[in-house]
């Protein structure tokens, strides 16, 4: 069985959605798929129109100028997919069509689809007109979020079979009238392999001047959904009660230089450590030095509806993690089982649970294991990959 995925981006590049795609890649190769890519024009410029990646094919679009005008450039883009995709269909002859979020990718993979006579489905990792928001591409109320929404929901019907990143998603694709038939989640997951358990770093806890401290800390993107400035305010608080207590911050993004300004306005200086972006091939050694990781992201349709994936690698590296109430978190964490939960948007709150934490370490050790637990029954890479075997095999039995 032959699949053309088709990705807004992928290696070289690293960020969550390559993370994911690539593990997908991989373990359908080891269940006997022949996975193809061809990646957007956002990918950007590349030497090679088509590239090898860890052994598999990979159709890259030119990067073209396709203007500011709104809509226009969105369909100027698709066009070049488009195009790029049957390219692809051609050459490869695949069994099927997998796309996955934005929704571009899904409109550009469904005509091509059409055309050829073969099967697509449709994969969403988040709501792309949601995600504008949060990026302030445009506001909730515009007509451009609710044309895009309307685009987002057109791909989901004609798709013959669609997958959702968790039940947040699936949720909202029933709610757009999507039957629930034709809806299977995967889940984000991790390679328990690569995020395990490591030593303490005793190299990096003296680069940051944390020994003999306990250390707070969060690891990911730096963006204003993230809460990291709630985070700032409620460490404030902490110190004024303890003095062995530090704030790592590992990660680059949107909001950095806000929090670098706010961190300067607060004083926080000698006890918050800001690292910068961490090469992802020594990350873990951050992760060792932390003892409880904090994720108080804001609540919004974004976090309510996604799960992340950082809080899932800090949990299967047996590390305490603390994260806001919202739908996004709520997926992956049972309060004072496997890690714990505030109130979101609430620096009160934060500050309390981590005043809390600071005070009982003793059952620290119980909730690591639970947390370990949690990865290893639900967030599995090769387990998850598994459920689009019976999707894609029902597809590709159905007669012409």
């Amino acid at each position: 069985m032959k699949v053309l995925h088709i990705l807004d981006h992928y290696k070289p590049h690293f960020s969550g959605y390559v993370f994911r795609s690539s593990y997908i890649l991989k373990y359908q190769k080891e269940l006997g798929i022949n996975p193809v890519v061809v990646t957007s024009p956002k990918h950007g410029k590349t030497e090679n129109p088509v590239e090898e990646v860890d052994g598999i094919t990979n159709y890259r679009t030119d990067k073209h100028e396709f203007g500011k005008i709104p809509f226009v450039k969105e369909w100027r883009l698709i066009a070049a997919l488009e195009k790029r995709i049957a390219e692809a269909v051609r050459s490869e002859k695949p069994d099927l069509i997998h796309a996955h979020s934005p929704s571009l990718n899904g409109i550009a993979a469904v005509r091509v689809g059409k055309k050829f006579g073969i099967p697509v489905v449709y994969e969403v990792r988040a709501f792309w007109e949601d995600a504008a928001v949060d990026h302030g591409t445009f506001n909730e109320d515009s007509l451009r979020y609710r044309i895009s929404r309307i685009v987002e929901t057109g791909v989901l019907k004609k798709a013959q079979s669609v997958f959702a990143l968790c039940e947040g998603v699936k949720r909202e694709m029933l709610s757009r009238g999507i039957p629930e038939s034709k809806i299977t989640v995967i889940q984000n997951c991790v390679d328990m392999n690569k995020f395990s358990p490591v030593e303490y770093d005793q190299e990096i806890s003296e680069q940051y001047g944390l020994d003999g401290n306990m250390v707070f800390g969060f690891i990911g993107s730096f963006y204003y959904y993230e809460g990291l400035d709630i985070l700032l305010d409620s460490y404030r608080m902490l110190i004024d009660k303890y003095a062995d207590v530090k704030l790592l911050l590992v990660g680059d993004g949107p909001a950095v230089n806000f929090l670098h300004k706010k961190a300067e306005r607060m004083k926080l200086n000698s006890g918050l450590v800001f690292t910068g972006k961490i090469p992802h091939q020594i990350i873990s050694r951050y992760y060792s030095v932390i003892d409880v990781f904090v994720y108080p992201r804001k609540k919004m349709r974004l976090t309510d509806l996604v799960t992340p994936l950082k809080p899932l690698e800090a949990m299967s590296m047996g590390k305490i993690v603390a994260g806001s109430d919202v739908g996004g978190i709520k997926e992956l964490i049972t309060d004072n089982e496997d890690g714990y939960l505030f109130s979101a948007d609430s620096t009160q709150s934060l500050a309390q649970k981590m005043s809390e934490l600071y005070e009982n370490r003793s059952k620290f050790e119980a909730v690591s294991r639970a947390a370990q637990d949690t990865v290893r029954n639900k967030h599995v890479w090769k387990l998850a990959v598994q459920k689009y075997m019976p999707i894609y095999e029902r597809l590709l039995s159905k007669p012409d």
